[in-house]
């Protein structure tokens, strides 16, 4: 039933996207026709369309259509890949935002419930919190984790929009969110006090200049994502050919496909959405490239701890006056995690001892007697 919000791929884009050859990722993915429905069982990930963009007065009224990212993206190669992978088609806009929100809440809630990966295009960005709320039906915790110049805050009072999404899921009950992470913001768009309450809040952010310095230090924190939101305008538009709403700086194209790999890659990913194209030609290449590089990142998952046993890592213990602060690093691929403890309290959120993802950066800080800065938020987030 919730499948019936999707509407198939037209004919005829069909009928171009089969003239490709056998090697080509066309026909490695199964497509929503007007005739056919993949088969679920068989599919690990699927793309998925909404082409609402009330998000964005600006934008309001402007068709959103996705024919050539998907001319670009099935003329591409597949790798080595074994995964099933549908095209499940657009949702369309509904009579106002919430019914296309309300859409996209079951078709998503549906995919993960069913162990499948939606990697959503859009539309504004406002379509994250729709996604943040398909996790409702699974009861947990959700870390998400925000590609984006700006941290979407808005006022209280402002309509839920691409701008003031993040004040909705922040403010809006039931509040399922631990953590929120934003990756490339640009000093110069958000006020001073955006960026304290992301200090008061205990979530972490990283400036464009630092993630583009060492890509790195954006691992761990995708390591512990669920939902990852990716703004197309944190692209420098020379490089994404973006001519609406220019942005002279931001990722170039390398480094957000690296970034996007890196979504992939985490074990915990369990949806990826980009926002904000405008629907060009140019931008479609880039587009295809971010989604392919994360199909390739879920493709070489490792299923590390804490989704297997101890067994195959080792474990360090750094002594500091309080409390002894524990690591862990895996043996198969050298990447660390930091034990974050339980707090016996009303109010604690993790109900047991976790796992943090860190890196071997914050384990010598550590040797080095300076606490973790994302261990020490995680402790307050913890305890408060």
């Amino acid at each position: 039933m919730e499948f019936d919000f999707l509407t198939p791929l037209e004919t005829d884009l069909i009928i171009d996207i089969k003239r490709l050859s056998s090697q080509h990722l066309a026909n490695k993915v199964v497509f929503h026709t007007e005739h056919d429905f993949p088969d679920m069982s068989q599919v690990r990930m699927a793309i998925l369309g909404v082409l609402e963009n009330r998000g964005d007065e600006n934008r309001a009224g402007a068709d959103v259509d996705l024919t050539d990212f998907r001319k670009k993206m099935y003329s591409l190669f597949p790798g080595n890949w074994s995964h099933g992978i549908a095209d499940l088609g657009d949702i369309v806009p509904g009579n106002s935002k919430e019914d296309t929100y309300f859409a996209v809440q079951k078709v998503v809630s549906k995919l993960i419930k069913s162990n499948v990966i939606p990697i959503v295009i859009g539309g504004t960005q406002d379509i994250t919190y729709a996604l943040y709320r398909s996790y409702d039906v699974l009861e947990q915790m959700v870390n998400l984790v925000s590609i984006d110049a700006k941290f979407d805050f808005g006022k209280q009072s402002d309509a839920v929009s691409s701008e003031s999404y993040l004040s909705k899921i922040i403010l809006d009950e039931p509040n399922n969110l631990f953590n929120f992470s934003n990756i490339g913001y640009q000093t110069y768009y958000n006020s001073q006090e955006e960026i304290d309450l992301i200090e008061k809040l205990y979530f972490d952010a990283y400036r464009l200049g630092e993630v583009c310095n060492s890509l790195a230090i954006a691992e761990p924190v995708f390591r512990d994502a669920d939902l990852v939101s990716l703004d197309i305008n944190a692209v420098k538009s020379s490089d994404s050919g973006k001519k609406i709403d220019f942005q002279p700086n931001g990722f170039n194209g390398k480094e957000i496909c690296a970034l996007s790999r890196y979504a992939g890659i985490s074990d915990k990913v369990s949806c990826f959405g980009i926002f904000n194209q405008t629907a060009t030609e140019e931008e479609a290449v880039l587009l295809s490239q971010m989604v392919w590089y994360f199909i390739e990142g879920v493709h070489y998952r490792s299923n590390e701890y804490p989704f297997g046993s101890k067994e195959n890592y080792t474990k360090y213990t750094v002594p500091f006056e309080e409390e002894d602060i524990v690591f862990f690093k895996s043996d198969k691929t050298d990447r660390w995690w930091i034990e974050i403890p339980f707090f016996s309290s009303a109010s604690n959120k993790l109900k047991k001892n976790t796992l943090l993802p860190c890196s071997h950066e914050d384990y010598l800080a550590a040797c080095n007697q300076e606490i973790p800065e994302r261990w020490w938020k995680a402790q307050r987030k913890n305890i408060l």
